[in-house]
């Protein structure tokens, strides 16, 4: 398997226990459940890019982006609840929502590490988390604490401004992103495609075409998030959507099928120049036991959870889609 296919599967899952956790923990708003008391519910990755820098005195709008090293969604943030802008000084500060989601937050991550050492083993947690602090020591960049929000093209933006100081985030969460958006950097660089539409688009299409209904269980990737990726593609013409009677089937144009070729062939470029560069033997022996069936085993929601609602995943994203829609890595 893919290293970046088992990164993602390891980060999704314990997004999703994270997320489970905190929606359990905090009053909260949903589609599904409307109650007053508590903000709009969003996804780990709207503490880490955002909220864990909104400290009692605030920050400025400038400064949380070098902090989170990426742009958040700060509209959404500001109209879910979590916190107020000033307009006229561009100061944000977190609301009486915000401060207890951030307190609530905070301490999920050793939690759902206690968890993982618990269900897998506190040795093989361990090995991993070594594993990633090796690699992350020998990158040349600073990157975020989490996978940055995709954009259009399902491109996530690292900010170019000057990095402030701050503490890094040594959460396993936080380690797992580092090296799979430093993967991603030199994979998008020389790829007319994101990793993100590769890994779980464009790698489930071929010239026959496949039901766009089927997309999202094969995929484990939203209906939302697979519409953003077929209307890039559809646009670049890299794919086409067909109505076949009532079905409505995609399928890979002769340009399409060239770049799933040549994105599967930088996949392992990139791969085998990290060999060269990091240990990778030692972290993909330690990722390889957290299985996709393991995982997806243990994602059991409380019975308040709006995933219990939903069908359990047949199998976890390929890359984490993250989207403005409140930072699920599952595009939800």
């Amino acid at each position: 398997m893919k290293l970046p296919t088992l990164l993602s599967h390891a980060l999704v899952a314990f997004t999703i226990e994270f997320d489970n956790e905190f929606e359990h923990s905090i009053p909260h708003r949903t589609a599904r459940y409307g109650g007053a008391s508590g903000p709009w519910l969003a996804s780990m990755a709207m503490f880490l890019n955002c909220m864990q820098f909104v400290g009692d005195d605030g920050v400025h709008a400038r400064e949380l982006e070098a902090l989170a090293r990426t742009p958040t969604n700060l509209n959404g943030m500001e109209r879910w609840g979590y916190l107020h802008v000033e307009r006229s000084t561009k100061m944000i500060q977190a609301t009486e929502k915000g401060r207890l989601a951030r307190e609530v937050w905070k301490p999920l991550f050793g939690i759902i590490e206690k968890r993982w050492e618990d269900r897998f083993g506190k040795n093989q947690i361990e090995e991993l988390r070594q594993a990633l602090e090796a690699i992350v020591s020998q990158l040349d960049i600073k990157l975020p604490d989490c996978l940055p929000i995709l954009g259009y093209g399902l491109v996530g933006k690292v900010s170019t401004r000057k990095n402030a100081p701050r503490d890094e985030n040594h959460s396993l969460a936080a380690l797992l992103a580092k090296v799979l958006l430093a993967f991603t950097l030199e994979f998008e660089r020389e790829s007319e495609l994101s990793l993100a539409i590769c890994a779980n688009v464009l790698r489930m299409l071929n010239e026959e075409g496949v039901r766009v209904r089927d997309l999202p269980r094969v995929s484990g990737v939203s209906k939302e998030a697979i519409a953003v990726a077929l209307g890039f593609l559809q646009k670049r013409g890299f794919a086409e959507v067909e109505s076949r009677g009532a079905v409505r089937i995609a399928g890979l144009t002769p340009k399409g099928i060239a770049a799933k070729t040549e994105c599967a062939g930088l996949l392992k470029a990139v791969e085998e120049r990290w060999e060269k560069r990091f240990d990778l033997a030692s972290l993909r022996k330690s990722l390889e036991p957290l299985t996709n069936e393991r995982l997806i085993s243990a994602l059991e929601p409380h019975p308040d959870g709006w995933r219990a609602s939903v069908p359990k995943p047949a199998t976890l994203p390929h890359y984490p889609m993250v989207l403005h829609r409140g930072g699920y890595p599952d595009g939800s």
